[in-house]
């Protein structure tokens, strides 16, 4: 079976077994262009209501191609499909575009600003170095990770308002609808794993801590938060880099000495190409956090600043010595004169008493 043949055939056969289920819906096809990935899908939306579920044709046919039979596949996805309708958010559709009544729930999310340079076109965003902080309405506050829009150029212009409103808004209200958590490595795998860990990892918490949300979906866009690095830098106990773990959190890692930029950038990739799906990947560089300068960028251009400022501290100290070392030597060549005249004066006199 190619792909045409099981798109086909997983629409309908998808809309009977919903249907044997009691759900009676819309069942259409989209290509969806979202941040960090594109796909095909089917849309399923319950007569009932204004919410469709999508399931991924492209993620389903990858599944069969690998193994799994194609009942196996549809029957998985029918049951994402009936958790996605039971989870959906009861949306006022009127209200999607009234800023006044959307505005609370706005949040912020980052993303690589190369890899979603095209989508970002039509998208209002700020620059964080190489990731952009884009916003999204959250419908829902169930942690569930569904029911959120993401605010287009168009909707943008729908709600009447400019991008500096949609930011200053977003600063204000993501902070309280999806507050910030810094947790040490220990304790977020101890949740994690739901048990107490080794006491053994618990020296970790010294120098790696985890940042994110309390749903950890969408998590990494903390940074775009007013006061989130000085509140990290208290937490971590100084200056920290910033590895990019996904978008759903961000590590932080304390600057002790300890690692270099290049160590920790190449974990970053190794991490990204073998345990982290395309869609979830942030970006493959470091970053760093100057807790004494207040200054949040990509490492390589801390290491930069820092070598240019110990060579500007050198060339301050050079410069002192040497100004030391003139002064010295114009006061030395004051006092000869005088010494000479000194001198002179005490031989004339000697001469005279002869």
């Amino acid at each position: 079976m190619d792909y045409e043949q099981f798109r086909e055939s997983a629409k309908e056969d998808l809309g009977k077994m919903l249907k044997a289920r009691g759900i009676n819906a819309n069942i259409s096809e989209h290509h969806m262009e979202k941040l960090n990935s594109s796909y095909d899908a089917i849309v399923i939306t319950p007569k009932d209501s204004n919410i469709g579920v999508n399931a991924n044709l492209n993620a389903m046919f990858e599944a069969v191609e690998s193994g799994k039979s194609y009942s196996e596949v549809l029957s998985m996805s029918v049951n994402k499909i009936m958790e996605g309708i039971r989870n959906a958010p009861s949306v006022d559709v009127q209200n999607l575009t009234n800023y006044d009544a959307m505005k609370n729930k706005l949040s912020m999310d980052v993303v690589s600003a190369e890899r979603n340079a095209e989508m970002l076109s039509n998208i209002p965003h700020e620059r964080i170095e190489d990731m952009a902080v884009v916003y999204r309405l959250v419908l829902d506050s169930k942690d569930s990770g569904n029911g959120t829009i993401l605010v287009t150029n168009n909707l943008m212009e729908q709600f009447g308002v400019t991008q500096e409103q949609l930011h200053e808004d977003a600063m204000l209200n993501a902070p309280e609808i999806r507050p910030s958590e810094i947790k040490g490595m220990s304790e977020m795998l101890s949740e994690m794993m739901g048990a107490d860990m080794d006491p053994g990892m618990d020296s970790l918490d010294d120098k790696m801590f985890v940042a994110t949300v309390p749903d950890k979906i969408h998590g990494a866009g903390v940074i775009a938060y007013p006061n989130f690095f000085e509140e990290a830098a208290e937490k971590v106990g100084g200056d920290f880099f910033v590895l990019p773990s996904s978008i759903h959190e961000i590590l932080l890692v304390k600057d002790s000495g300890d690692m270099s930029v290049r160590d920790l950038e190449n974990m970053v990739r190794e991490v990204n190409a073998t345990q982290v799906s395309p869609e979830e990947q942030l970006t493959d560089h470091v970053y760093h956090y100057d807790s004494k300068d207040h200054i949040f960028e990509m490492a390589d251009k801390f290491v930069t600043r820092q070598a240019e400022r110990e060579a500007g501290e050198h060339e301050c100290d050079k410069e002192s010595l040497l100004g030391n070392l003139k002064a010295k030597k114009e006061e030395a060549a004051k006092e000869k004169p005088e010494k000479s005249v000194k001198e002179a004066t005490k031989k004339s006199r000697e001469g005279e008493a002869l």
